[in-house]
């Protein structure tokens, strides 16, 4: 393990000076001429990636899809919420049971008529 000593003189302590950004280029970098920046509006444009389409967009087969995919949402949410509301169910009578009760499970009667 290496042991820890005091600092004992000041040539250990480097003082760093701060000197502001006022410039546009870094001080180390005079020299050297400037690269033009292409502005902003010109790296956001994604125009140059888009492909020109042989066929129109099909609005009615993008909504099918569109609320086949919602229908598949709901389905798969209600299961879930079905599947959860039975778990808890059946950890309720599993718990009943193990409690040693003997009137844990359900009986549902049909009336009479």
């Amino acid at each position: 393990m290496k042991t820890q000593r005091p600092i004992s003189t000041d040539d250990e302590h480097v003082v760093l000076k701060f000197r502001p950004r006022t410039s546009a280029q870094p001080p180390g970098k005079r020299g050297e001429p400037t690269r033009q920046v292409r502005p902003a509006s010109v790296a956001n444009d994604l125009s140059r990636y888009e492909k020109p389409r042989e066929e129109p967009d099909d609005f009615r087969q993008r909504m099918l899809a569109n609320i086949a995919a919602f229908a598949f949402t709901v389905a798969l949410t209600a299961i879930g919420i079905w599947l959860a509301m039975s778990i808890a169910d059946l950890r309720k009578t599993q718990d009943c049971v193990l409690m040693g009760r003997r009137d844990c499970a359900k009986i549902t009667v049909m009336p009479r008529s």
